[in-house]
């Protein structure tokens, strides 16, 4: 156990922000850098020995938190980073972008602000890599089996990076020009700077993992071809069909899918790009969707010099404490303002788009929107409340609706999916096809990082299971399960 009285004498303090009026000019990671290391001993050490460990539960990975709680507390940050990594491969890219269930299930937040356990994982791993405990760790022998990896996102370098320590020889194939996914292209630099991802790469090659990236399976590689010549396939090419909104005016131009905006703004940081081609500068922007993806929108439109920013919610706003429907330990849906919202912009909830307006040029000028409710079930217009707001870039952050299947990897793999449109999987991520797995959101369909790195872990243990008969890596969780957070 940590300090026995710490939950009773020392309240919870998060990591402090940089100005608002400083990180707006910049792309830098919002966070002042190293603000928690005076004060995270003290905060690892409000874990109260609870005795059962909700937050492990609560966790999708199922990381030791008491115990690399109480490690932080005695500031032995070598074995903290050891018991952190025992189940998470990466901790720097959960510590910075995970919204933290298992702070929701903290027992401490019955009746108090919960431990900060998030703040707690990002110190340790920070710590670690400045101290030089991270390290290749290649494997002893290997195996004589190869394996290839579709896709490059978080479930993608958990399963390779398991699996290369297995013994095994592995790819990963990747249809961007540089490795990471959603993390690389998809989050902002000023929410994780991409250093992390480099630094996690290099370790990985050191280990004996290879990339290619510029490679998309189903057009430049047929799938099946690709199954020939390896003896296993994991697919991980994530959830990536943007949810569109089929209104008038739609086809104006000015607006765009978040996922054709943000990764432009993240290649200009990358030094691709001077300018990026759909920027914000000066316009009115309006941002539909109210959910993590719309808010980095957000952030991205307030450093690009927006002239204002608009953010449209069709769910009504969310209450600040949990509702009867929501109790502890699970993970509520609560009013929360992320360091984007801190720099401006309106929100605005209860209300659907009814149609765009543009200008003789065919760029969107205006946004025309009414407000919703939901009566018995169904969701319905309230007549009277229509109304015009100025919009001269519109993106759309509403979601993902599924994998891609329009490069042919799903048909030329011949991959059974489920009712939700998602690659079906048994207990094992095997889909039905022989020797090829599915992890991440291409399986679970859109959700959080730790469940993509969850789901990368377990699905390695079944294709080390499935090309050796036995598995010694651990197996977090399976496709049926459902912790805490859902």
């Amino acid at each position: 156990m940590a300090d026995p009285k710490g939950f009773l004498t020392t309240g919870r303090e998060v990591a402090r922000t940089r100005p608002v009026e400083d990180r707006v000019k910049d792309w830098n990671e919002v966070y002042v850098p190293k603000s928690l290391l005076p004060i995270i001993s003290k905060q690892a050490g409000r874990c109260m020995d609870c005795g059962i460990p909700f937050c492990h539960n609560g966790c999708p990975l199922g990381n030791l938190i008491p115990e690399w709680n109480d490690y932080a507390y005695r500031e032995d940050w070598s074995a903290a980073s050891e018991r952190l990594h025992a189940t998470n491969n990466f901790p720097e890219f959960t510590g910075r972008l995970c919204p933290a269930p298992c702070e929701s299930a903290c027992v401490l937040g019955i009746n108090q602000p919960a431990v900060t356990i998030k703040n707690v994982e990002v110190t340790i791993i920070d710590k670690a890599w400045d101290s030089g405990d991270v390290t290749p760790q290649p494997p002893e022998r290997l195996s004589g089996k190869t394996v290839a990896v579709i896709g490059s996102g978080p479930a993608g370098l958990a399963a390779a990076q398991q699996l290369t320590r297995a013994g095994h020889t592995v790819a990963v194939y990747e249809r961007a020009d540089r490795i990471g996914g959603l993390l690389r292209y998809g989050i902002p630099e000023f929410k994780m700077e991409k250093s992390h991802i480099n630094r996690r790469i290099e370790q990985m090659r050191a280990e004996g993992t290879k990339f290619r990236t510029e490679v998309e399976i189903g057009r430049d590689i047929d799938a099946a071809k690709l199954r020939r010549r390896y003896d296993a396939v994991v697919v991980a090419a994530g959830a990536t069909v943007s949810r569109d909104l089929p209104v008038p005016g739609r086809d104006l131009k000015g607006i765009h899918f978040a996922m054709e905006y943000l990764p432009l703004a993240n290649k200009v940081q990358e030094g691709d790009l001077t300018v990026a081609p759909i920027t914000a500068e000066g316009k009115h922007v309006v941002v539909i969707g109210g959910g993590d993806t719309g808010a980095d929108c957000v952030g991205t439109a307030h450093r690009q010099g927006a002239a204002s920013v608009t953010q449209l919610e069709i769910m009504p706003k969310p209450g600040e404490e949990r509702g009867a429907h929501q109790p502890w330990p699970t993970f509520p849906m609560l009013y929360k303002v992320t360091s984007a919202h801190e720099e401006g912009g309106e929100r605005v909830y209860s209300v659907s788009t009814t149609h765009f307006e543009g200008d003789e040029n065919g760029n969107v000028q205006s946004l025309h929107l009414i407000e919703v409710e939901f009566k018995d079930g169904k969701l319905e217009q309230k007549a009277g409340t229509e109304r015009v707001i100025p919009a001269q870039l519109v993106t759309l952050a509403m979601g993902f609706t599924g994998t891609d299947q329009s490069n042919g990897l799903v048909e030329q793999f011949g991959l059974a999916l489920d009712e939700r449109g998602n690659i079906a999987r048994d207990a094992d991520y095997a889909t039905n096809v022989d020797g090829v797995f599915v992890a991440g959101d291409a399986g679970r369909g859109q959700s959080l990082i730790v469940w993509a790195i969850a789901e990368g872990r377990s699905a390695a243990r079944g294709v080390d299971r499935y090309l050796t008969g036995v598995s010694a890596l651990p197996a977090p969780v399976r496709p049926t399960d459902r912790a805490l957070t859902v």
